[in-house]
């Protein structure tokens, strides 16, 4: 069976990255969505930004959203925060997470990697963005897939 966006990680792995959203947003108002696609027609950032739209991850209300796409079959990732986080976070975070990200994905450990992306992340979100009584989880934490 060819390699597809649902099929590509285990369901133990996939329970593995969900663990790892949710630890991540325990203690803070962010969130965090993982998107996978099979493949991705055009460059990856425009498909990323086109996922955070549709998943309307702009609309949390400080925009502390953060997405983390992955193209299967392009070989290929990004990652995107919502105007609020990029604000705060240092101007390289985004690309030191990549790079820590990448070593593992040159392994094969691909949830290991997306895993340990989900964390860094959820650290600045809870540095900037502690969690508050009234907060409520604005977007499912459950993996999106492509269609293809």
């Amino acid at each position: 069976m060819p390699q597809t966006a649902k099929n590509f990680f285990t369901e133990d792995q996939k329970d593995d990255i969900l663990q790892a959203i949710r630890d991540a947003e325990l203690d803070t108002s962010g969130e965090i969505r993982v998107h996978i696609e099979t493949k991705c027609k055009g460059d990856v950032l425009d498909c990323a930004a086109f996922i955070f739209k549709k998943l309307e991850m702009h609309k949390t209300a400080q925009r502390n959203g953060v997405l983390i796409y992955l193209s299967i079959q392009n070989r290929a990732f990004a990652i995107i925060g919502d105007s609020g986080i990029n604000a705060v976070v240092p101007d390289d975070f985004w690309e030191s997470t990549k790079i820590l990200m990448i070593n593992h994905f040159r392994e094969g450990r691909f949830a290991e990697g997306l895993v340990e992306g989900i964390s860094r992340a959820g650290q600045q979100l809870k540095k900037h963005f502690p969690h508050k009584s009234d907060d409520v989880n604005e977007l499912s934490d459950e993996l999106s897939f492509g269609k293809n």
